[in-house]
This record gives structure tokens, C-alpha cells and sequence, in this order.
């Protein structure tokens, strides 16, 4: 049920490389979804090879990206390893426009197979209101808890309401 986004996407035959650096051409008739693909196809990309992960701002803006657009409720993992660098991106449980059912026993059989020694939870408010609700906080409490059994460490959860993203860490209530 998990979807890696590692895989390379159909869109990108739809460009090529231009003559200046950073500029593409189109091949053929393209959609916004081709667009909006490839944006988070490069996102990842930079991301996947880079120390990003190391403040909630960073974190902030690769979830919008991948979150921040979705009409059904869908939780999420960034599997990372002992620099904070990403591993995985993961849509892990996907729902309705108010919920979600997470099971901190599946967060942790996919964490340990990654080998990530760290995990940044994400989901999203369809309502595009990324205030936590207190079940947000004590689902957080729990998969924390279950993880920290394994020295696998919870280092956020980002809660993401269309443009806006709350961080669990910058509010203290990890």
C-alpha cells in the first residue's frame, strides 16, 4: 500500500533539456499534472542527495509539495539516516476528508526495513487547516513511544493545511 516515489514518471519524456541550463522543452502536449509531476520528480531528487531534513522550514516546503493539494486525508513518513538525509518518502494510510486510520506497527516494520534511524511524520487537513487535533497529539505520542523502543528517533510531525504547515517540534509538543 506504500508508494515510492523513487521511480522515474512517464512525464519526463514529455521535456526535454534546453540550451540553458535549468530550462526544458516541451515534446509534446502537456498537462499541469505533467508540470506539477516533474516539479516534485526534481524536489526529490535535490532532496534525496542533500542534509535538508535538518530544520522544520525545509521539511515545511518538500510536504507542501507533496501534500499540500490532496482532497483525502493521507499519512505519511520521511524515513532518514543518521545524517538526515532522506531515505524514503512514504504515503504510508490514506483516508477521507476528515481521517485517517495509522497503525504505528506498520510505521515501524517499514522504518526498520529502510534501515532509517530517524522518521518525520506528515499528513494533511484536506479542510486546509493544519491545526493538530488532539488525536494528532497523542497518535504522535504513540508512534513515538513504539519507536523509541526501537532507537528509532520521531524528529517532527507536520500537520499540512493546503500552504500552511504546522510543526509539531517548533510548538514543543514533542
Amino acid at each position: 500500500m506504500t508508494k515510492r516515489h523513487s521511480k522515474k514518471h512517464d512525464h519526463q519524456t514529455a521535456f526535454i533539456l534546453g540550451d540553458q541550463p535549468g530550462t526544458y522543452h516541451a515534446t509534446r502536449e502537456i498537462h499541469h499534472s505533467d508540470i506539477l509531476a516533474l516539479a516534485e520528480q526534481i524536489l526529490f531528487e535535490r532532496v534525496q542527495r542533500s542534509d535538508v531534513f535538518n530544520s522544520p522550514d525545509d521539511t515545511r516546503r518538500y510536504l507542501k509539495v507533496k501534500l499540500g493539494s490532496r482532497e483525502a486525508e493521507v499519512f505519511a513518513a520521511l524515513f532518514l539516516d543518521n545524517r538526515h538525509r532522506l531515505i524514503a518518502f512514504e504515503e504510508l494510510f490514506y483516508g477521507t476528508i476528515d481521517g485517517c486510520s495509522v497503525h504505528p506497527r506498520e510505521i515501524a516494520k517499514l522504518a526498520l526495513t529502510l534501515n532509517a534511524v530517524a522518521v518525520i511524520l506528515a499528513h494533511n487537513h484536506p479542510s486546509g487547516v493544519p491545526e493538530p487535533s488532539q488525536a494528532d497529539k497523542t497518535l504522535t505520542n504513540r508512534i513515538k513511544e513504539s519507536l523509541s523502543l526501537l532507537d528509532i528517533r520521531v524528529l517532527d510531525h507536520l500537520v499540512v493545511g493546503g500552504t500552511e504547515v504546522v510543526s509539531f517540534a517548533e510548538r514543543g509538543l514533542l
